[in-house]
């Protein structure tokens, strides 16, 4: 994985998640850090499992994480979820 990498535009029903939940700011701010460089320490990257889906995730906050994908070098953020701890 790359150090820095463009998020390719939202859909409409992920722009709807992060305003429903009041996200927008941090939205925002881990966005430019995640282009800048998405190995942040605070943004928690991670290839999620089964590896082979090739399905990441970065942190926005405490609560919520954004799923993506790597498609024709950006990453398509596809869903904004509740992180649930085991």
């Amino acid at each position: 994985m790359l150090e820095s990498m463009q998020i390719k535009p939202l859909r409409k029903d992920t722009e709807e998640t992060i305003d429903k939940n009041n996200l927008r700011r941090k939205w925002n701010k881990v966005k430019k850090l995640f282009e800048t460089n998405l190995r942040h320490p605070s943004l928690h990257t991670e290839l999620l499992e089964p590896h082979w889906r090739g399905i990441y995730s970065f942190r926005l906050d405490k609560k919520y994480r954004a799923l993506f994908f790597i498609a024709e070098g950006q990453a398509e953020v596809f869903k904004i979820t509740k992180h649930y701890k085991r």
